[in-house]
């Protein structure tokens, strides 16, 4: 399966951030991609989390997922984009920080609200973000790939990783604005070549550009080395992925059925 990883720069500007949406999955597209990962917050993005992120939120089916989901459609390809979620009315007054994959024909594949908010480096996601109410590992199939769904701060626990392996999971896609400072780029890339190798499967970690994150998008693979790996500004990776590679690796490496624990 052929994969890219759009990594974006995203701003404040919903009806901007579409229409680079729509640039890059169509270059994917033309380039024979058939799994287009975007980053977190792709719809709607800022230095820091705030009360604004409430104010523009929408129901997946809104102008911005319904957008997305038609050109799924409109292009043939699976996307995997990150938005900011309203909240069922009469629920907590702060939206969800969402994954939503739209298939090839535009039906939602899969749903996964953020799990562990970014309340750390000084941050507070929290406060502004509400966390998904049912901590679930979520996957969905394309391609004959099962995908499970992570978002940014997720990386830094292994115990998603290993649910969405359990759960199937071949392909982690870590859709991130991961924060930038000292050692960022290195811990990113370390996280994500150790989910890798621990669960046996490939790593697809796309964030957010620079400045705002640090962009470095890449693929690690079942083994933890690292395919391809982005620049920091905006940038258009595809690589191609096999699920032979997982089952040999895991073939390789028992782990998964080795572990007493």
């Amino acid at each position: 399966m052929r994969l890219a990883l759009a990594q974006l720069a995203s701003d404040d500007d919903v009806a901007g951030n579409l229409r680079a949406v729509r640039d890059v999955v169509a270059r994917a597209a033309d380039q024979g991609a058939e799994l287009v990962l975007l980053p977190e917050y792709a719809m709607y993005e800022k230095k820091m989390v705030d009360a604004t992120f409430a104010g523009v939120a929408e129901p997946l089916d809104g102008r911005f997922g319904s957008a997305v989901a038609e050109l799924a459609a409109a292009r043939g390809v699976t996307i995997v984009a990150g938005l900011v979620e309203r909240a069922p009315e009469g629920d907590d007054p702060r939206p969800f920080n969402t994954l939503a994959a739209f298939g090839p024909d535009g039906a939602l594949l899969a749903r996964y609200r953020k799990i562990h908010l970014f309340d750390s480096f000084g941050f507070r996601e929290s406060e502004w973000i509400a966390p998904a109410p049912e901590p679930e590992p979520v996957v969905f199939e394309t391609g004959g790939v099962t995908v499970g769904l992570m978002t940014c701060y997720d990386l830094r626990f292994p115990e998603l990783g290993r649910a969405l392996a359990d759960a199937g999971a071949g392909l982690l896609a870590v859709c991130s604005s991961w924060v930038p400072g000292p050692s960022k780029v290195e811990q990113w890339r370390t996280l994500a070549r150790a989910r890798a190798i621990e669960n046996g499967c490939y790593t697809a970690a796309v964030s957010q550009s620079e400045p705002i994150s640090v962009g470095h998008s890449l693929l690690a693979d079942p083994h933890g080395d690292v395919r391809v790996e982005a620049a920091g500004g905006p940038e258009l990776v595809l690589v191609d992925i096999d699920p032979g590679e997982v089952d040999a690796a895991r073939e390789r490496d028992p782990a998964l059925r080795l572990r007493r624990l």
